[in-house]
């Protein structure tokens, strides 16, 4: 499969949403409408205005089938270590069990490398247990307790 990645543009953003939306979790908490909620805009334009942040479309013959958000967080600690997080990370429904998330993450952390991360980092929530085994086979671990903090 010959995938094209790419930052997102502002036309890519219902087709972001709409994966974003197309799970369980995802479902309650996004709303994939048309037009689409201004919020999403607006987090869209900070996202493409930040230099440490990358919104990214995965696209077979021009169609985006899959996004992921790449965030590049410089540190103090590890000695002024650049860490990079991941999140969002979604693939169209009609491809999932190809392969093709497997190989954005594997994208996902050669572009974290190409930016001189010395970590890539991410949360998946408590009952996504397919993530879990997903995420592990790539060689990530569950090495730290990750906490939030609901502010809204």
């Amino acid at each position: 499969m010959d995938l094209k990645y790419r930052q997102a543009t502002r036309e890519d953003l219902p087709e972001i949403i709409r994966m974003l939306a197309d799970d369980v979790l995802g479902s309650t908490r996004e709303r994939y409408e048309t037009p689409l909620p201004t919020t999403y805009v607006k987090a869209f334009e900070e996202i493409d205005e930040d230099k440490n942040n990358e919104l990214i479309v995965a696209a077979l013959d021009g169609a985006v089938i899959g996004t992921l958000q790449l965030t590049f967080t410089p540190s103090i600690s590890f000695q002024g270590g650049k860490r990079c997080t991941v999140e969002s990370v979604r693939v169209d429904e009609r491809y999932r069990g190809q392969g093709i998330g497997r190989e954005m993450m594997l994208w996902a952390i050669e572009r974290a490398k190409a930016k001189g991360c010395i970590s890539m980092q991410l949360t998946t929530n408590n009952d996504r247990t397919d993530a879990h085994r997903f995420y592990a086979n790539l060689g990530f671990s569950a090495s730290h307790l990750g906490m939030k903090l609901k502010l809204k």
